[in-house]
């Protein structure tokens, strides 16, 4: 369950907010979250933890329903993927990036990275 946020880093403008423990997300598993009222999904790739908008940018697919492996996110719909570092979409797709929030594992829990100051371009889900 998300909790408040963390104290707000004076250089930064990002508003970070507690996501779940480390032992709460499974590897291999995508855990999707409302946080800030945005969906969000957070999965671990590789040594890193992801945070991602839960909507795909192209049609509002379920990205929770998806799989992730190698540093692609793939929407279970289109078979496209995303780049978690970037959000970039697969060659052969037209559309915006896929949304990131940065991430912190401060003792044991993660925390995901709001600006306050960008509109929420994530769509609803469409399950």
């Amino acid at each position: 369950m998300p909790g408040p946020p963390i104290s707000d880093d004076a250089a930064s403008p990002l508003r970070w907010v507690r996501a779940c423990r480390r032992d709460a997300l499974d590897p291999g598993a995508i855990h999707p979250l409302f946080m800030e009222g945005r969906h969000v999904i957070l999965m671990w790739d590789a040594d890193s933890v992801r945070a991602v908008e839960r909507a795909c940018p192209h049609e509002g697919a379920d990205l929770a329903q998806g799989r992730c492996a190698a540093g692609k996110l793939f929407c279970p719909r289109h078979l496209a993927w995303f780049d978690l570092r970037s959000g970039a979409v697969s060659a052969g797709w037209a559309f915006r990036p896929l949304t990131i929030y940065p991430t912190r594992l401060v003792g044991g829990e993660i925390f995901v990275g709001f600006d306050p100051s960008s509109p929420d371009r994530a769509k609803d889900v469409d399950a």
